[in-house]
């Protein structure tokens, strides 16, 4: 659970508000301003209120927090901001609003007067739905749910994407290499901008003299470029910080590449680096990388939840990925970043009280008051018949025929029931990646179809050279439509690869037949 105590901006606020919040965001030159969203959707705002950003309407400082009233109940799901402050939030329906300075029209409303109160952004965005935005310095990017980028604000030196220089007043998209392309992620460096699409490649434009776009060269660039050197390498996020970029791959792996002066690419030295170099972390597969564009700062997680981090480290030059004892990222900037503002919009989950759910989960295998126990692998899980008739059809018509008290179960194993009735009474997963096609096993013969997508989307996470043809071969066999493309493609952009692995020399010859003929038909086997 996030504690937005490690942030003093928060200090004084008492506990009962405290317990109320489920969303926050930490910025300004020092930390010192801060807005958050509580659980019944109202949104407050704290702070020095430097150029008005706290869009409360006026430039007074508040210590206390302050309602803004025309962002209450707008469900915010993406939060970026800029140094001068500027804020931009997206919301669930797709509209962009933003507030602050605006000395570069990097509010997108055509002027430079300095918005006091939260605007909407609406040239060329008024029929679309935007998913994600990312400021820059003084530039803002926004990035549609059918993969389009739009940009505005300053551009001294290409950060906008429109092929010159001069500032952009209001949201222009970003085409030239992005024509008819899909984009996924974005970030934002101080000037400059980065894009990943769909396919894994990854785009950047802006400011460059430190090697931060990661083309092998330092000029900057006016309109997106791709970053060639990564070619075949598939990357699922992208990190900016304050001039240097962290990517991280569909294996969990990290590249990095731009600044290098207090140690934020994490390759054990200071020198700069122009293309992308691989970080050595000696940790399990990564799933998270995270830099803030005001601070030389980096942090990955790994797939078990351990958090590292390198660059400047409360004055530090930690040139090296460091194990912490944290739980989030997050809590890498909040103690350790400079200024200890947040790199992303914070989610936190309340402990004031106990929900229908986690009331649910708490009671999970616990004897005290179940009423049915599972003997699987000569172990007990212990359940309540009333609740496995509510949430499962197959336990509906078992237990409607039965009045045992124990159940021994053969077909699957402790490890994948457990799963499966943990999963019942949480709506989550808690398996690796690796014991998930047990799972999924379970979810087709139960015919459990959220259970089955569950456990497809844990295989994703887990997918490597070295296990793809297995998991390939799991997804045919149970039908995982999904999890099969998945799997193909992944197969066939490390095809090199995976053919010599000894999972494809064992391969089902009619699989392998289909596996061939798709792939040449996908283009794999071309020059």
């Amino acid at each position: 659970m996030l504690d937005v105590g490690k942030w003093p901006v928060f200090a004084l606020l008492p506990p009962e508000e405290i317990r109320l919040i489920r969303q926050a965001c930490v910025f300004g030159s020092a930390a010192n301003e801060a807005l958050y969203v509580t659980v019944n959707d109202e949104v407050f705002a704290l702070g020095t209120n430097c150029s008005g950003c706290l869009g409360l309407g006026d430039l007074q400082s508040t210590i206390e927090p302050r309602r803004i009233d025309v962002l209450c109940g707008k469900k915010i799901v993406s939060l970026s901001y800029g140094t001068g402050p500027h804020v931009v939030i997206a919301t669930a329906d797709g509209e962009v609003f933003a507030w602050g300075h605006n000395g570069y029209s990097q509010l997108g409303n055509g002027t430079t007067n300095h918005g006091l109160t939260p605007a909407l952004v609406s040239t060329n965005l008024i029929s679309k739905r935007v998913t994600e935005v990312a400021c820059g310095s003084h530039h803002t990017i926004a990035l549609t749910s059918d993969g389009e980028v739009y940009a505005w604000g300053y551009n001294n030196s290409g950060q906008v994407g429109s092929g010159s220089t001069a500032n952009q007043p209001t949201p222009r998209r970003v085409s030239s290499c992005l024509q008819n392309k899909v984009v996924v992620n974005i970030a934002c460096g101080q000037l400059c901008s980065m894009a990943v699409l769909d396919n894994g490649e990854i785009y950047g434009w802006g400011y460059n003299c430190n090697g931060q776009l990661g083309l092998g060269n330092n000029g900057n660039q006016q309109t997106p470029c791709r970053i060639a050197a990564l070619q075949g390498v598939n990357i699922v996020q992208v990190a900016c910080g304050y001039a240097h970029t962290l990517a991280l791959t569909d294996e969990g792996f990290v590249y990095a590449w731009g600044a290098n002066s207090y140690g934020q690419l994490g390759t054990g030295n200071k020198s700069n680096q122009a293309l992308p170099i691989l970080i050595t972390t000696d940790k399990e597969r990564m799933v998270e990388v995270a830099a803030c564009h005001t601070s030389h700062t980096s942090a990955a997680k790994t797939q078990s939840g351990q958090v590292l981090m390198w660059g400047q480290c409360r004055g530090q030059a930690v040139s090296s990925p460091h194990l912490t004892h944290f739980s989030s990222t997050d809590d890498v900037f909040a103690c350790f970043a400079t200024p200890a503002v947040t790199w992303h919009l914070l989610s936190v989950d309340g402990d004031d009280y106990l929900t229908v759910a986690q009331s649910l989960k708490k009671e999970f295998d616990s004897p005290e008051i179940s009423d049915l126990k599972f003997l699987v692998d000569g172990k007990c899980i212990y359940v309540h018949k009333a609740l496995l008739k509510i949430r499962c059809e197959h336990f509906r018509a078992l237990l409607n025929e039965t009045d045992e008290d124990v159940i021994e179960i053969h077909q699957f194993s402790y490890l994948v029931y457990k799963a499966f009735l943990e999963y019942l009474y949480t709506d989550n997963i808690n398996l690796p990646p690796e014991d998930a096609i047990g799972l999924l096993d379970l979810a087709t013969f139960y015919r459990e179809l959220r259970l089955k997508r569950l456990c497809q989307e844990t295989i994703k996470r887990g997918i490597s050279e070295e296990n793809a043809i297995t998991l390939l071969s799991a997804a045919v066999k149970y039908e995982a439509r999904d999890l099969e493309e998945f799997c193909f493609k992944f197969c066939v952009n490390h095809l090199t690869a995976v053919t010599q692995t000894q999972a494809f020399a064992d391969m089902d010859h009619d699989l392998l037949k289909n596996f061939i003929s798709k792939a040449s038909r996908y283009g794999a086997f071309k020059n």
